[in-house]
C-alpha cells in the first residue's frame, strides 16, 4: 500500500497545517541571515514550509516536488504570495541552476530517498558557496519514543509492530547522514533535536478525525481501514485528556555549509 502522492485526492493532505513557532525559532537560529537568502524547498509537498520561509522574510522561495497533484495543492495554499514559485522535479534532479541558492531546505524528505549521496550532491550543486543546507527528518530513535498525550505517533508502533519495522527500514541514522554530508564536501555539519508542535486540538475528537482521514501521515496508508479503526480506538483509550491536546513530534535537524 502506501500513500500515492500523485493521486489528486491527496493533493490537500499536506496543506492543512501551518509551520509552528517552535520550527520558526529553530530556523532563525540555524539560518541567521534569512532576509538575504534565496531559498529552495525541495520536496515541498503542500507548500507549508515554503510559506513559512516567505513569512520569515526570505525574498524568493522556490518549491520543488515530484508530484503534480501536490503542486496543485501547494499553489492554491500559497496563492497570496508573490515571492513563492513552484516547479516539478525531484530531490536527485531538481532542474534548478548551479550555485544559485543561499538556502536549501529538505524537510520530511530523506526517508523517501534511498540514495542519500545523490540527494546531497544535488543540494550541493544548487547551493552557492557558503550556502546553508537544512535537512529535517526523523531518525529511528526519534520515531520509536513511547506514545503519550503529546507524542501520538508513538502509539502507532505500540499497536502495530509491523509499522515499527517499516518505519525503521525507511529512516536513516544520524551517523549515516553526517558521514554522507562530509563525504560530499559539506562542512560545519551540526545536528539539533527539535520537538516540533504538529497541531493543537481543542477536542480529542478532532485528533481522532485527523487520524481517521490519515491527514499528513503517510505511514497510516500502510494500514487498511479496519486496522486504522482499531488504531484510532486504541489511541482514544490511551489518551488521558478529552480536550486541548498539543501534539508534538521529535525531529532531527542537520545543518551543513557548502
Amino acid at each position: 500500500m502506501g500513500i500515492d502522492f500523485h493521486n489528486k485526492d491527496n493533493q490537500t493532505t499536506y496543506t492543512t497545517r501551518q509551520a509552528d513557532h517552535s520550527w520558526i525559532e529553530a530556523m532563525k537560529e540555524l539560518v541567521p541571515n534569512m532576509n538575504t537568502s534565496k531559498a529552495a524547498d525541495i520536496g515541498c509537498g503542500g507548500g507549508i514550509y515554503a510559506k513559512a520561509l516567505a513569512d520569515m522574510d526570505v525574498p524568493a522561495v522556490i518549491g520543488v516536488d515530484f508530484s503534480q497533484a501536490m503542486l496543485v495543492g501547494a499553489k492554491e495554499n500559497c496563492k497570496d504570495y508573490d515571492n513563492i514559485t513552484f516547479k516539478q522535479g525531484n530531490a536527485l534532479v531538481t532542474g534548478l541552476d548551479n550555485d544559485s541558492y543561499q538556502l536549501v531546505l529538505e524537510r520530511a524528505l530523506i526517508h523517501h530517498i534511498q540514495n542519500l549521496k545523490a540527494c546531497f550532491q544535488e543540494a550541493y550543486r544548487i547551493l552557492e558557496d557558503k550556502g546553508i543546507y537544512i535537512i529535517q527528518d526523523r531518525t529511528p530513535e526519534d520515531c520509536l519514543l513511547k506514545g503519550d498525550d503529546h507524542h501520538i505517533r508513538g502509539y502507532f508502533f505500540e499497536r502495530f509492530p509491523k509499522l515499527r519495522e517499516q518505519e525503521i527500514k525507511r529512516r536513516h541514522s544520524s551517523e549515516l547522514v553526517i558521514e554522507t554530508l562530509k563525504a560530499i564536501g559539506f562542512s560545519e555539519v551540526q545536528e539539533v533535536k527539535l520537538w516540533e508542535t504538529r497541531n493543537v486540538y481543542e477536542q480529542k475528537e478532532q485528533l481522532l478525525k485527523d487520524l481517521r482521514e490519515r491527514t499528513g501521515r503517510s505511514i497510516l496508508h500502510e494500514l487498511d481501514d479496519e486496522e486504522l479503526n482499531e488504531l484510532v480506538n486504541y489511541i482514544d483509550k490511551s489518551i488521558s485528556t478529552e480536550s486541548f491536546i498539543v501534539e508534538k513530534d521529535r525531529w532531527t535537524i542537520w545543518k551543513a555549509v557548502k
